[in-house]
């Protein structure tokens, strides 16, 4: 683990889906990034809604996808297509806006969405469900039950996501998970469609390298411009 800094200046953010496979898959190289660069970077998610049909139409296509991703990663298990069936016409948006209600509340880290995410993908649980996903985000979080399904339905909420997927877009990102690292003098490097730790770590190193050396000049000489 990297050593604690007062002012990190590199900010690590990862947007994702909350019931997206890919994402799924990519929570343990987000756990290892972080835990690699506690105290050298800040970290962030955000949601970038996916359109409707970017969504397996059936349980059958699911499983074909989640066949496909669990052979590409090497998981010891394939992912539960269970949740497909269940959906409102909007219950695709339903879980991030249930996750994002959450952070609202002040439950911001990774506990809501990643239990959203596991009702869904390991256990078929129908989260497109309002009702559904916020019982499992209250169990979760221990926040309010009435108060998390009240902050799903605030419009404010899907303005929120709206702006992110925005950001999203604007940045040119393509693919769930994206990764966006950006440092204090600027530098910002993006990795759309990235599961594995390797790359992001690689980035984080040369980000921050990058940052001490113009710290270190800095101290030497004084700041002369960027």
């Amino acid at each position: 683990m990297s050593n604690p800094a007062t002012n990190p200046g590199v900010s690590v953010t990862l947007y994702l889906e909350v019931v997206s496979s890919w994402c799924y898959h990519a929570e343990a190289a987000w756990d290892e990034v972080r835990l690699r660069f506690a105290g050298d970077a800040t970290f962030d998610w955000r949601v970038a809604l996916m359109e409707p049909t970017a969504y397996p139409a059936t349980r059958a296509q699911a499983d074909w996808f989640y066949r496909r991703s669990g052979t590409i990663v090497g998981a010891q298990w394939i992912l539960h297509s269970g949740w497909i069936d269940s959906r409102a016409p909007d219950g695709f948006v339903v879980p991030n806006l249930v996750a994002e209600a959450a952070r609202s509340l002040g439950a911001g880290d990774d506990r809501v969405r990643r239990a959203i995410a596991d009702a869904a993908l390991r256990h078929g649980q129908g989260v497109g469900d309002l009702d559904v996903a916020v019982a499992i985000a209250a169990e979760a979080s221990g926040l309010d039950r009435d108060a998390l399904r009240t902050a799903s339905l605030d419009p404010r909420t899907r303005l929120t996501l709206d702006a992110s997927t925005r950001d999203f877009h604007v940045m040119g990102a393509t693919q769930r998970p994206t990764w966006v690292i950006e440092s204090e003098i600027g530098d910002r490097a993006m990795l759309s469609g990235t599961w594995r730790a390797a790359p992001v770590i690689a980035v984080v190193e040369a980000t921050l390298d990058d940052l001490r050396a113009y710290r270190s000049h800095a101290a030497h000489y004084g700041v002369v411009g960027s």
